[in-house]
């Protein structure tokens, strides 16, 4: 991991954008961590549109983290921003796109080719991120994960240890594979869904609520499109870290 660049922000919060290898991030640490104090940490996953494009939107999450005392972090995924193009996924979102704007179901097909690489190649590239972040001084355990796609989310709670709860959104496509994973999940999970997300389908996001193995899970429904999520779900997802993470 090398650092680029440091700012501190409003409250003392420092952040510091890195690379590990050819994968940029961000992290962002509470004025309160040090290497006698660690902050628990939280994974700020996002859909794959580019990080100057979700800064706006990763940079508040951070802050209301670090409120709470948690550090965040987040990197940028596969075939987005300024990494490498990836014609493969690049055509499945041009088949999503078509299929959309027909009015056309979007078929298992394109589902598999948009998500399924993604989830290949970004888990892995999550835990080398992970590794590096645990390695610093002023960050430690526990670890959560929250947001960003779905099945990113279900495939890091399988197989990630150091994981210890996640707060997943139901907005995004998720392939028929995934739900048997779902299964495999077990640890604690906050569920946000968009009840009237124009581009997800409800029933298959209740069925994967369903799938969860976890003893603790909640399901937070709200009105309201897939850009409609009210100020204060992130009141509730805040809490569920702070129960689990600290």
């Amino acid at each position: 991991m090398h650092f680029t660049s440091e700012q501190r922000l409003d409250h003392g919060v420092l952040e510091r954008e890195f690379t590990l290898g050819e994968i940029p991030g961000i992290l962002w640490t509470p004025a309160s961590a040090s290497a006698s104090a660690p902050a628990p940490l939280i994974l700020l996953g996002h859909p794959p549109l580019g990080l100057r494009k979700m800064y706006p939107r990763l940079v508040a999450r951070a802050r209301h983290c670090a409120a709470d005392g948690f550090a965040t972090a987040t990197i940028e995924l596969p075939g987005s921003g300024d990494r490498p193009r990836w014609p493969a996924v690049e055509q499945a979102r041009a088949d999503l796109r078509r299929a959309m704007e027909a009015g056309e179901p979007v078929s298992d097909e394109i589902i598999d080719a948009l998500i399924l690489p993604l989830v290949e190649k970004a888990v892995p590239e999550w835990q080398a991120a992970l590794d590096a972040l645990l390695s610093l001084p002023d960050i430690g355990g526990p670890v959560g994960y929250s947001g960003g796609v779905i099945s990113i989310g279900i495939r890091l709670a399988v197989v990630e240890p150091r994981i210890s709860a996640a707060g997943l959104f139901a907005g995004s496509f998720v392939p028929r594979a995934m739900f048997e994973e779902a299964r495999q999940v077990t640890i604690p999970l906050h569920v946000l869904l968009q009840w009237d997300d124009e581009g997800n389908d409800r029933q298959a996001a209740l069925d994967l609520f369903d799938a969860f193995s976890s003893k603790e899970k909640s399901l937070h429904a709200h009105l309201g499109g897939h850009t409609g999520v009210p100020h204060f779900a992130g009141e509730a997802a805040a809490q569920f870290f702070t129960r689990h993470l600290k």
